[in-house]
């Protein structure tokens, strides 16, 4: 018999376990959990009745699952109680805490001071600065989607589930969270702190299946002792990282915040903030509840863990959390400094903006006087590495040796022999220069679920750039995403199911006049199965408009209204060395999508040209249409 008071009303929970392991026997066993009503406002929650048994005849899997519903039974009485309470603004309830969460009770991290420092003030010691906070319109529209709450003017952490962190952060000896099984327990713990709904069966089961089955003990050892303990840590400091952010933000509109449809800006973020926000994706922590209304992405990583229970034969879903936790193992060892930011850039459609740069049509198009940019290929010279290529002039080489062929090799005087090839990544890209990401609407598309191709590839490299879909809702025709400072930090080979985790990466980036990597990630979705319509003119209107609002440079907005109004060639203003910044892509929606190579090609060719960028590096991946590519782009 376990009994366990809340500050109210009694709550009885009888279990009624048995020694029995045939299976006859458990199924006959029952958790009752008696009805009570906590005020006259609260929902009378009827007598529950689940299985419950001794587990250990069961596999492991078949454990889990069995567990989970026992535990799912519990947690929806608990939440519906905590959920009243805290809408109420009463004290959390105290409910059944596990063993790892009863002995951390008596091992408060800091002391009483500690302790006391976290707890949220009272209204009455909110200082001026706080009262400012809690009128920022920025935090007003991110805050339901944060784990986080405000009140008296500082955000914090709800008590029950500081508490949760606080036993977390002692390390498993204290906490006894050392398996994916328990951590899956905690999680679903931390979720019943903050009023969320109890944690999926299936993402559950990934947990434990990923931490106990897949990782090596000495991984596993070191995870829960070391990486599980310092999140926790990082957590207990989201409430400050926030409020020192926005207190950064001077303006009461530039801090982090949902970018909802034709809202354009940008939202910079710390990247010690970032890794906290990444923390609590992978505890599964963001509230879910109007994230659809608001056209926002899933942030959670529950997708994720559940996809790996789905299809556990498939390998691309392990390495993809590898990529991750590498990434968790790394920010935990160092933490990262510097900045990202996210930028939502739009191309006003619609109304006539005051300086003219709005969504062109096709007679804005036929106007240009915009003259091609450079197109470039990867040259590689016969037995040197592929890291010894060059990015050459298409037209220029063309002209030195004009009987070349893509994938063709070609020899010179003096022996030596050049090749034109078809390999290669955007993310090698060693210029600075906005790198395509073929991009879901919804940013990220399928990367915290089964998705494995080249945008989930660059959010698994990238860990930084799934931070945006927290707060960046899906794009329309006339949107594109910027994303500026995201580091890479794994190496990889494959794509698709071949994708595999290979080793650590250390990116060599510099950093910008922000403290931003020279990293420029695009994000741009393309029409999905165009058929015909890629064909006709309204298709290749969208795509080239795309192309180009993810290309724009928004301080060049006047330059390019008098590119499209005056057909004059000699009116081409001159690119300075330090606008030298131009565009690294490939096949963008060619493949699920169904794109045409040809026509992608030479739509982004003609959008880099308008927004003024001095080059176009072009990857082909290999696709046999574009074999001659460098033809069209001499003729051109």
């Amino acid at each position: 018999m376990f009994t366990a008071r809340s500050s109210c009303t009694p709550l009885r929970l009888s279990v009624c376990a048995s020694t029995a392991t045939t299976s006859d026997q458990w199924r006959k066993n029952l958790v009752a959990i008696s009805a009570w009503q906590v005020s006259q406002r609260a929902v009378d929650v009827v007598d529950l009745l689940v299985v419950a048994s001794p587990t250990a005849a069961l596999p492991s899997r078949s454990r889990r699952r069995h567990r989970h519903r026992h535990r799912q039974a519990v947690n929806r009485v608990d939440c519906a109680l905590e959920k009243h309470r805290w809408r109420a603004g009463g004290p959390s309830p105290t409910k059944p805490r596990p063993p790892h969460r009863l002995k951390a009770r008596t091992h408060r991290a800091g002391g009483a001071a500690a302790a006391t420092a976290m707890e949220p003030p009272p209204p009455s010691a909110a200082s001026g600065s706080g009262l400012a906070l809690a009128a920022r319109g920025d935090l007003r529209s991110a805050l339901p989607f944060l784990p986080v709450a405000l009140r008296g003017g500082a955000l914090f952490w709800p008590p029950a589930a500081q508490e949760s962190l606080r036993a977390l952060a002692l390390g498993p000896d204290v906490s006894r969270v050392a398996s994916g099984d328990v951590l899956a327990d905690a999680l679903a713990d931390l979720r019943l702190a903050l009023a969320l709904p109890p944690l999926p069966p299936r993402a559950a089961d990934g947990l434990a299946l990923f931490f106990d089955d897949l990782f090596s003990r000495a991984q596993a050892r070191g995870w829960f002792a070391e990486v599980i303990p310092n999140l926790a840590r990082l957590l207990l400091r989201l409430p400050e990282l926030l409020q020192d952010h926005y207190a950064a933000e001077a303006e009461a509109a530039s801090g982090l915040r949902v970018l909802a449809s034709q809202d354009a800006g940008v939202v910079t973020l710390g990247r010690e903030l970032v890794a906290a926000l990444l923390a609590c994706a992978l505890f599964c922590l963001f509230p879910t509840a109007g994230r659809a209304d608001a056209c926002l992405p899933s942030i959670n990583f529950d997708g994720l863990f559940a996809a790996l229970s789905h299809n556990s034969r498939q390998q691309s879903q392990e390495q993809k959390l590898r990529c991750l936790v590498h990434y968790f193992e790394r920010v935990t060892d160092s933490t990262p400094i510097g900045f990202v930011s996210y930028e939502r850039k739009v191309l006003p459609r619609g109304v006539v903006s005051d300086d003219g740069f709005n969504y062109p049509d096709m007679d804005t198009w036929m106007k240009s006087s915009a003259p091609l940019c450079q197109f470039r290929v990867l040259v590689q010279w016969k037995g040197e590495s592929a890291a010894s290529a060059t990015w050459e002039d298409i037209e220029l080489f063309r002209a030195k040796y004009p009987d070349f062929q893509l994938e063709d090799e070609l020899v010179l005087d003096g022996g030596r022999d050049v090749m034109v090839f078809s390999s290669g990544f955007i993310e090698d890209e060693e210029q600075e220069a906005l790198q395509v990401d073929f991009a879901n609407k919804y940013l990220g598309g399928g990367a915290l679920s089964s998705g494995c191709v080249q945008e989930e590839i660059r959010f698994m490299i990238n860990p930084e750039l799934i931070v945006g879909m927290l707060f960046m809702a899906c794009m329309e025709d006339n949107e594109a995403i910027e994303i500026v400072g995201a580091e890479r930090f794994s190496q990889y080979m494959g794509y698709g199911s071949s994708f595999r985790f290979v080793g650590d990466y250390l990116d060599s980036k510099p950093f910008d006049s922000m403290g931003r990597r020279r990293t420029r990630i695009v994000a741009i979705d393309a029409l999905y199965c165009p058929v015909r319509l890629h064909y006709e003119s309204t298709g290749l209107l969208r795509e080239v408009n795309k192309a180009f609002c993810g290309f724009f440079d928004q301080s060049k907005r006047q330059l390019y209204v008098k590119l499209f109004q005056d057909s004059r060639k000699d009116n081409f203003p001159n690119i300075s060395s330090n606008d030298y910044i131009g565009v690294s892509t490939g096949n963008w929606g060619c493949g699920a999508f169904g794109g045409n190579p040809e026509i992608k090609s030479m739509i982004q060719w003609i959008a880099a040209s308008q927004a003024l960028r001095p080059f176009v590096n072009y990857y082909t991946f290999e696709d046999a249409s574009l074999e001659r590519l460098e033809e069209t782009a001499n003729w051109a």
